[in-house]
């Protein structure tokens, strides 16, 4: 499946479930306590993240994705906190105080990349204090792509029959990280995404693929499901839906650091993948890759939108060589992330030579990624004559790709290239010839942004032209 590079500016979703503060205390130990045989641990950082409902509210946030939280806190300073973090990546809050019990808060003490204890501050929620939720959904919807349940088993999802009305009513689809042992919860729901311990608790042990399906198949019959995403760790996950073929997609990970918030991230992915219109397998493959990015973090993580353009890029070979626009687009804008300056020239390159090789390494010079775009082959036959290109575009672009110099070829069909300078905006344009800046096409797109226009000479005698003669002269 060629999954599409991602964007994610006009999904909308709402989030309802447990949020909770993830606190984590790290520091060196050097030493045995004289009290217990327990390693000491001198504390020098402390990092507060928002974890459950609020690690997916951020995950879809980070995504570029516009996120909404409605959820239940304590009138205490773990709740400020939340409320100042999530605020502060643009995440409209929607929360109902409890008035006796605290905001859900886990303690990690951390010490060289491992956990030495995890301690847990929590009380289970009860109906009074989420009794405003359906109220709460019911004004958030009406903006919204996905609803996702995110659901911790903390008690403020105890009436999620109320929401999933809630959604159905406005026809928006209802996606749930489910817990316990009674799915029937959820029934009327679009997508459970359990994994596949979960899955197990619910239907009994699934030995083989096949057992698997038929079980999955039987629980989205029983729950009036539209599918069903089975996470299985090193396995990778499993999409199924009513009457249509599984869709088992391999683990991503090259290395797993740190599983926390993994599930958060999948749903987040999946939720903001459908919310922009991706379909359920292409939603489902985003997914999988977030997911192999984000447990090679330590702790409750997310993952950027140009992080996972970046990924997909990288499936689809566009580290570097012959690219589409699109292709292009995600790599410039992981380079730029890294503060890389673009250059960019242009021509139609039909016969490389030394004076080519010459060029491409002086114009490489005045950047550190440099883009060639080359003209299609009609192009060159429109500025050259019917005799031209002697080479194909394919033939072209594979030589300029295989020159050290070159970061990315493109062709483009026009005979200028300004359509491509307006997309890619590169920091300088370079061209090489006998021109004034003001002669070079495309100088006044680029001088409008802000960017750097360079001349720079080819080599004396040598020429595609030259080339040309000289070979019918001496044929």
């Amino acid at each position: 499946m060629q999954l599409p590079s991602p964007r994610y500016d006009q999904s909308q979703v709402l989030v309802i479930g447990d949020v909770m503060l993830d606190r984590y205390w790290v520091g060196e130990t050097s030493r045995i306590s004289p009290e217990a045989p327990v390693p000491v641990v001198k504390v020098n950082t402390t990092d507060d993240r928002a974890g459950g409902a609020g690690n997916v509210a951020l995950n879809i946030a980070a995504l570029g994705a516009a996120a909404s939280l409605v959820s239940v806190v304590g009138r205490d300073e773990a709740a400020e906190v939340l409320r100042g973090q999530l605020g502060a990546a643009g995440i409209l809050t929607d929360f109902q105080v409890s008035v006796d019990k605290p905001t859900i808060t886990k303690l990690r003490v951390m010490s060289r990349h491992q956990q030495l204890i995890r301690m847990d501050f929590e009380q289970s929620f009860g109906p009074d204090d989420c009794s405003k939720f359906a109220d709460k959904a019911r004004q958030l919807l009406s903006g919204a792509g996905v609803m996702v349940l995110s659901d911790y088993a903390k008690g403020s999802l105890a009436n999620c029959q109320a929401l999933i009305a809630a959604a159905r009513e406005q026809q928006v689809p209802v996606l749930v990280d489910p817990k316990g042992s009674d799915f029937s919860r959820y029934r009327g729901a679009t997508l459970l995404t359990p994994n596949i311990h979960e899955l197990e608790i619910v239907v009994g042990a699934c030995p083989t693929e096949q057992v698997l399906v038929d079980k999955a198949s039987q629980l989205m019959q029983e729950l009036e499901l539209s599918a069903l995403l089975v996470t299985r760790g090193e396995h990778g996950m499993t999409l199924l839906r009513p009457n249509q073929p599984e869709l088992h997609l391999p683990a991503r990970a090259r290395e797993v650091f740190d599983v926390t918030g993994a599930g958060d991230t999948v749903i987040a992915v999946l939720a903001s993948s459908l919310a922009a219109g991706y379909s359920l397998p292409e939603a489902t493959g985003l997914a999988n890759v977030a997911a192999g990015i984000v447990v090679g973090k330590l702790g409750t993580a997310t993952i950027s939108g140009p992080e996972l353009r970046r990924a997909v890029g990288m499936e689809r070979g566009v580290e570097r060589g012959v690219v589409s626009v699109d292709q292009l687009l995600i790599a410039l804008e992981e380079v730029r992330q890294q503060g890389e300056k673009v250059v960019f020239t242009n021509g139609c390159f039909d016969i490389i030579h030394a004076g080519h090789v010459g060029y491409l390494e002086q114009a490489r010079e005045q950047g550190h990624r440099l883009v060639v775009a080359i003209n299609s082959d009609e192009s060159v036959s429109r500025l050259k004559g019917p005799s031209r290109p002697i080479n194909p575009v394919e033939r072209r672009m594979a030589v300029l790709a295989g020159l050290e110099a070159v970061d990315w070829v493109i062709s483009f069909s026009d005979d200028t290239p300004e359509e491509l300078l307006r997309l890619i905006k590169p920091d300088v344009l370079v061209k090489g010839g006998d021109y004034s800046e003001t002669e070079v096409v495309g100088w006044e797109i680029v001088k409008a942004y802000g960017g750097e226009v360079a001349v720079l000479n080819f080599y004396e005698n040598c020429s595609t032209t030259g080339i040309i003669e000289k070979i019918h002269e001496t044929s």
